[in-house]
C-alpha cells in the first residue's frame, strides 16, 4: 500500500537542510562566476580607461579596478561607507568619490537603511536604497542624499572620451528605472561592458518589469556586453 504525499506536505527537517546548502552552494557559484568576469574585466583595462562603480559600498570592486591604472569613479550615498571610502582611496590618485546616489533622474531622494543597520552598520549599510518597498528596509530610518541621472553622467564622460571602459551596478533596486532607460535611448553602445546585479527578490512588485527587461537585455546584447547576473 502507498500513501501519496500532497504537494503541500511539510518538508522534512532533512529536505530543508538539503535545499538551504543547495541555494548557499548556487550563491557560491554565482560569486565565483563575478569575480572570474571582474578579473577578466581588470585584465583589459589599462591608464586612461575608465571604469565606474555604482554603489561602491566599501570599496572592494573599486580597489580592485584602480588596481589596473584606469581612472575610477565612484559612486556611494550611504554616508557610513562613504567615509570608508574616503579613508580607503585618500592616496589613490586615480578615484574619484562621489557621495550621491545614481537613478534616472537628478534631486534628492531618501536613503533608507536596514532593518539592521543600527546593530550592524558595517555589513547593513550594502543594503541601503532609495526605492520604496523593499524587504527588511526600515523607512524610518532614512536620510537624504543627492540623487544623479546616470544617463546625463554618460553623456558628459563621453565628451571627454570615446567610451566608457567599465560600468559595475550594485544599487539595490535603483538600477531598473537606469537600465531602462539606457536601453530605451540607445546608451549602451559607448560602454564596453556593463555589469548589474539585479534585487527583484527584495522588490516584489517591481517583478514583472525585472522579467521584462531581462527578455529585452538577453535579446539586445551579449552578456559579455551587459550582463545582469553580477552576484
Amino acid at each position: 500500500m502507498t500513501t501519496d504525499v500532497g504537494e503541500d506536505a511539510p518538508k522534512s527537517a532533512a529536505e530543508l537542510r538539503a535545499e538551504k546548502l543547495i541555494k548557499r552552494q548556487e550563491r557560491n557559484m554565482r560569486k565565483a562566476n563575478a569575480e572570474g568576469f571582474l578579473a577578466g574585466i581588470c585584465s583589459q583595462l589599462r591608464p586612461g580607461d575608465l571604469a565606474m562603480d555604482l554603489g561602491a559600498n566599501m570599496g572592494e570592486v573599486t580597489t580592485v579596478l584602480a588596481a589596473t591604472g584606469a581612472d575610477v569613479i565612484a559612486y556611494e550615498p550611504d554616508p557610513y561607507a562613504f567615509e570608508t571610502l574616503e579613508n580607503r582611496f585618500k592616496d589613490a590618485p586615480n578615484v574619484t568619490l562621489v557621495t550621491a546616489a545614481v537613478g534616472a533622474s537628478e534631486g534628492t531622494v531618501k536613503l533608507m537603511r536596514a532593518t539592521n543597520f543600527d546593530e550592524n552598520p558595517k555589513g547593513a549599510s550594502v543594503k541601503s536604497t532609495i526605492l520604496d518597498g523593499g524587504r527588511s528596509i526600515d523607512a524610518g530610518n532614512s536620510v537624504d542624499v543627492p540623487l544623479l541621472n546616470f544617463l546625463t553622467i554618460v553623456d558628459a564622460e563621453l565628451k571627454k572620451r570615446k567610451e566608457i571602459a567599465f560600468v559595475k551596478m550594485d544599487i539595490e533596486g535603483a538600477e531598473l528605472d537606469i537600465l531602462e532607460a539606457m536601453h530605451a535611448q540607445d546608451k549602451f553602445g559607448p560602454i564596453r561592458c556593463l555589469v548589474a546585479e539585479t534585487h527583484e527578490r527584495k522588490f516584489r512588485d517591481l517583478r514583472p518589469r525585472f522579467k521584462a527587461l531581462r527578455k529585452t537585455v538577453s535579446e539586445s546584447y551579449p552578456t559579455n556586453k551587459v550582463n545582469l547576473e553580477w552576484i
